[in-house]
């Protein structure tokens, strides 16, 4: 099955965007300024934010507006954030949540 996310972004070229830089699994990125850490990781193409603790099924950011938590991850050391209702920030380190 494929899984490849379908996040396209809408670009305007008019409007300069702001970017600020991130760590996902170590490996740096770059977001929009204002992105939900969910966007920004659709964005730069990850395909999950972690496993099912059940299953071990790939799990992804859902529904986007913090009601399913399919998005957690652990930011800066911290788990359980849900990366659809916290914004992307310059230097933030992003992992896959392990439970």
């Amino acid at each position: 099955m494929k899984t490849d996310s379908k996040f396209q972004r809408m670009v305007v070229p008019e409007v300069q965007q702001q970017m600020v830089e991130f760590l996902w699994e170590g490996k740096p990125y770059k977001a929009v300024a204002g992105d939900t850490i969910a966007v920004a990781l659709l964005a730069a193409g990850v395909d999950h934010t972690r496993e099912s603790p059940i299953s071990g099924t790939p799990r992804a950011p859902f529904c986007m507006m913090g009601s399913c938590f399919e998005c957690r991850v652990e930011v800066n050391g911290e788990s359980n954030v849900q990366a659809c209702m916290n914004l992307i920030e310059d230097g933030m380190s992003i992992q896959r949540q392990n439970s």
